[in-house]
């Protein structure tokens, strides 16, 4: 994973060109003014060096973002290549907007785990042990407490937004298990759910992966060889029970509401009801007053004269 400043300096590229997007100025002349936006002690300015160059050749944002796969993660490049495709609906400006909150999510996960080595850190320099800085009760303490939620998150983010936005599990899928944040079991069982998927519940598949599966083999005195890999907690896997034979929004919905998950952007819809409903109405009025005078000139009833202006 990439440090804590490049996921931040790359969620303030991805919201400033959501927004500057909506205004149809060309991908390139965006990057190039908000090169110098960005801090030059991260890597971000020399990526975005690299996709100017490749935006004037092949004038594909994802096929830059591909080469720069030791920078970029394969969740990201596939967001960007998917909305590149002319027969596709998933437009940039949803790509935008989720890649915006993938970033955050990023930034969160490496400023926790910073934040927990620098207090390691200080605790070997002063000899006094320091515990990291608090940030929310009921939250993980310890690294891989902090690596196991932020992959349960990472992972329920990724999955619903390929699912939303109707994307293809197989391809996204395989994007998700080359992603850095996720390990080797991680990247196995990602590999695997790409054949199981649509073919067993999400819900049974999430529960056979928690520690609440697990919870209950060893209470029953059966034997775990050949089970797993338990990569989720029991609150997940005691949710994800509960949701069994049920829509996945609804377990997604309350993966976010037990457990903090952040949500997937939506589209944002423009609302213009404010100025066409106005309009047409003064467009109605003007009509009413033309066939007005119509009738009034097939009845012999039209007057001219009041139109006339009166002589100063």
């Amino acid at each position: 994973m990439l440090s804590n400043a490049e996921y931040v300096e790359q969620a303030y590229l991805f919201d400033l060109l959501r927004e500057r997007i909506a205004e149809q100025t060309p991908m390139q002349e965006l990057l190039k003014e908000l090169q110098h936006e960005l801090l030059v002690t991260t890597r971000l300015p020399m990526a975005i060096d690299f996709m100017l160059t490749e935006l004037k050749h092949s004038g594909l944002m994802g096929r830059a973002m591909a080469q720069l796969s030791h920078y970029f993660t394969p969740f990201q490049t596939f967001l960007v290549q998917e909305s590149e495709k002319e027969s596709g609906r998933f437009s940039i400006g949803i790509a935008l907007q989720i890649l915006h909150a993938d970033a955050q999510l990023r930034a969160d996960l490496s400023g926790r785990l910073e934040d927990f080595e620098d207090a390691e850190q200080a605790s070997l320099e002063s000899g006094i042990p320091q515990p990291p800085p608090a940030r929310r009760r009921g939250e993980p303490t310890t690294p891989d407490e902090i690596l196991q939620r932020g992959r349960s998150g990472c992972f329920f983010f990724q999955f619903e937004a390929i699912s939303r936005n109707r994307l293809g599990y197989d391809q996204g899928l395989l994007a998700m298990s080359g992603d850095p944040v996720y390990g080797d079991d991680w990247a196995k069982w990602l590999t695997g759910l790409r054949n199981q998927i649509g073919l067993v519940d999400l819900a049974d598949l999430l529960f056979l992966a928690s520690e609440e599966y697990r919870r209950r083999l060893l209470a029953e005195e059966l034997d775990t060889e050949g089970k797993g890999p338990f990569l989720f907690g029991e609150r997940e896997g005691r949710i994800a029970l509960a949701n069994r034979r049920k829509d996945p929004v609804y377990l997604f919905g309350a993966m976010q509401r037990h457990l903090g998950y952040p949500k997937v952007p939506r589209p944002i819809k423009v609302e213009e009801d404010r100025d066409t409903i106005p309009a047409l109405l003064r467009r109605v009025e003007r009509l009413e007053s033309r066939i007005k005078l119509m009738e009034q000139e097939q009845r012999q009833e039209f007057d001219l004269t009041k139109f006339y202006q009166k002589p100063e």
